[in-house]
């Protein structure tokens, strides 16, 4: 009856056949032996199976030291399965994996090309004295982690302060840690400056996530196998449009010119233009620098306007709008006059108790009233004309109209 030893998954009792097969093949070398004079000769083990690990898919070599051995011969079995390997140079297993080596007669080495988890267990030493000796190691078998593509998150968008779980699935042995990372190692909580950069565990959990919370997000597993692994997850946060303004008053003369200013941030990304007054879209001229930085898309309009008559004075609108709504802002631009007089840090004014022809404009009552009391003061002691005929008022910015 032929006995297939080598079958995956074989029945027991063709196991058992296999246990027994080459229990018979011992014995019946064992006292083939018997009969050799070996009196006085007693093989023994030189040193303990050394136990060993070995990551997936190299090469695993248990070695078993004896000294002494003369006619007696050295057996390799898999304790767990009860199978023997080898018996002296010769390999019964059918597997091409397994190799037996040795040095002198001494060094017995059993090597395992291509290891896999299964082969994971104790082996097992024998010298076929009466009675046996045997000695027995531990082949331990190391998987480099490995990050699964299912149930592990993949790129998603969401929608501005809505709560996000990240997931990360790994496998290995053992049992892979999990660290999540940002690129530029921002925070990874959903306060901006938390100052917080990392997280340990298999799910991140992002609640009431912020635009600045878009981004890349590396998942990295280890198990002290190397090579460590990661994978990159990309957050989209889509949010209605926001405008930035420089600044919301412009003034030039008529017949001049005038460049307009405004800052946007949307996503997804926006359509950007301008409005006069009321509802008037500006289709021609003017700039729209677009650049996406952290998966924001960030645009810079300018617009020259040429202020060509009183018309083109006024307020100006700039809008920004995607899938979620529109916003605006506006500035307005003002015309510019001779007729207006500025002066700047003093103002001369004839007082004469500064008649009823003369108004102070940007004062409060208070300070109209102590201006006036300090010239009734000093027209009462020095004259209508006397030194003091001429009041000087030392502020910043004072607008005079003469009546």
């Amino acid at each position: 009856m032929n006995i297939n030893c080598n079958k995956p998954n074989a029945h027991k009792a063709t196991m058992d056949a296999c246990l027994i097969s080459s229990l018979i093949v011992l014995i019946g070398i064992s006292r083939c032996y018997a009969l050799l004079d070996v009196s006085g000769i007693d093989p023994k083990f030189s040193a303990p199976i050394a136990n060993v690990t070995v990551p997936v898919g190299r090469e695993g070599v248990m070695t078993c030291t004896v000294h002494d051995l003369y006619k007696y011969k050295v057996a390799w079995l898999r304790v767990d399965t009860q199978t023997i390997l080898t018996i002296e140079t010769l390999v019964i297993t059918k597997s091409e994996r397994i190799a037996i080596t040795h040095t002198e007669q001494r060094i017995w080495q059993l090597r395992i090309k291509d290891i896999r988890e299964s082969d994971k267990g104790w082996y097992m030493c024998q010298i076929n004295t009466d009675p046996m000796k045997s000695q027995m190691g531990y082949l331990d078998v190391v998987v480099p982690p490995d990050i699964l593509d299912y149930p592990t998150s993949q790129d998603m968008v969401v929608l501005e302060g809505a709560n996000v779980t990240l997931t990360c699935a790994a496998t290995g042995v053992p049992e892979p840690t999990v660290n999540w990372k940002r690129e530029g190692d921002k925070s990874i909580t959903s306060v901006e400056d938390s100052g917080i950069t990392s997280h340990d565990g298999a799910m991140l959990h992002i609640y009431h996530i912020q635009r600045h919370n878009a981004g890349s997000y590396h998942c990295i597993a280890s198990n002290g196998v190397p090579p460590t692994v990661s994978k990159r997850i990309i957050v989209t946060v889509n949010f209605q449009p926001i405008v930035r303004l420089p600044t919301r008053q412009y003034y030039a003369e008529l017949g001049g010119r005038v460049t307009l200013e405004c800052h946007s941030e949307a996503q997804p990304n926006s359509i950007n233009y301008w409005m006069k007054g009321k509802g008037e879209i500006i289709l021609q001229g003017g700039t729209y620098d677009s650049t996406l930085e952290d998966h924001v898309f960030k645009v810079t309009m300018r617009i020259t306007i040429r202020l060509e008559k009183a018309s083109d004075y006024g307020v100006y609108k700039c809008v920004a709008k995607n899938s979620l709504g529109t916003t605006e802002e506006s500035v307005r631009v003002y015309r510019k006059t001779s007729k207006t007089k500025q002066v700047e840090n003093q103002v001369i004014q004839q007082s004469n108790y500064l008649g009823s022809t003369t108004f102070l404009k940007n004062y409060t009552d208070n300070k109209i009233n102590e201006i006036l009391l300090t010239a009734s003061a000093a027209s009462s002691s020095c004259g209508a004309h006397g030194p003091f005929g001429w009041l000087v008022v030392g502020f910043a910015l004072v607008t005079v109209k003469t009546l």
